[in-house]
């Protein structure tokens, strides 16, 4: 299954997000404006950006970014997204961003007066504190009603993190995830759940799988995802709940027992505390003939 989504912050700041996690490559294009600062940050797997009708084009990593600026002509997004990949993308208008740096303009060095009407590429590593913007930008859990705030914060915060010079760990809400390790230790705690996610361990089990003591496990797992391990955990079933659904290949009871429901009554009560409907409504919404 793949996702595009467009997040407009403000009229000259945009934030693009491409979720792609089926078996085969995604491709989009998409027309950007000269003038405009491209930021591009690889989350998972890796993406390519293709230019002038695929002569020439620029691979995005896992845990690398790209900034592309060219004051002199549009750069157009044509990005092909491979399998199980992830990536976002914040687009942001000189002018608002030379705003931003006004008094710290020769130190952006596509800024100074040297480089302002040149063009300029920048690949670089993805920081600790970056990624966990990047993965609190993919696993937003809050109130709808304040979603554009949380991205347009989150948006500011990732450009301050890509341009701060040494990374401060006074800087961090939460000091121990200033240590990569811990961090991979929090991803593995992730992916441990979701492997066993019909049969989760419990928590302490968890945090002695991964070595983490836990409170780290717990404070880690809400600053990383935004949400406690078992509430991560909830969201994530039933999403993955209702993408079986959509494949027509499982009944309502079969999707249930997959997830780790061993009564339908419990799974259709969770479905419906998450999407407020019924596994069954759901069905015959996506399949009127059902």
């Amino acid at each position: 299954m793949s996702s595009y989504e467009t997040i407009t912050i403000e009229d000259d700041f945009t934030l693009l997000r491409f979720q792609n996690d089926s078996s085969e490559a995604y491709s989009l294009q998409r027309e950007i404006g000269s003038g405009l600062i491209q930021f591009h940050f690889g989350i998972k797997g890796k993406a390519k950006f293709i230019f002038n009708q695929g002569n020439y084009a620029l691979e995005l990593k896992e845990e690398k970014s790209l900034l592309l600026y060219n004051p002199q002509k549009e750069l157009p997004l044509n990005l092909e997204v491979a399998a199980n990949s992830w990536v976002i993308s914040v687009i942001v208008s000189i002018k608002k961003f030379h705003a931003l740096f006004s008094t710290e303009a020769d130190y952006i060095p596509f800024l100074s007066a040297d480089n302002k009407d040149k063009k300029y590429y920048n690949e670089g590593n993805i920081s600790p504190s970056m990624a966990i913007v990047l993965s609190q930008l993919f696993h937003y859990s809050l109130n709808p009603s304040i979603k554009n705030l949380y991205y347009k914060g989150k948006g500011y915060e990732l450009l301050s993190l890509y341009f701060n010079r040494t990374e401060d760990p006074n800087a961090e809400q939460c000091p121990f995830l200033i240590d990569e390790e811990n961090v991979l230790k929090i991803k593995k705690a992730k992916e441990i759940i979701i492997a066993n996610m019909s049969e989760p361990p419990g928590l302490q089990e968890l945090a002695d799988q991964v070595g983490l003591n836990l409170k780290k496990l717990k404070m880690g797992f809400k600053q990383i995802y935004g949400d406690t391990v078992y509430g991560f955990l909830f969201d994530y079933k039933m999403d993955f709940a209702r993408k079986l659904l959509d494949s027509g290949s499982y009944n309502v009871n079969e999707v249930g027992l997959k997830i780790g429901y061993s009564t339908g009554s419990h799974f259709i009560a969770a479905f419906k505390k998450k999407f407020a409907t019924t596994p069954k409504k759901y069905l015959m919404s996506i399949n009127p003939n059902t």
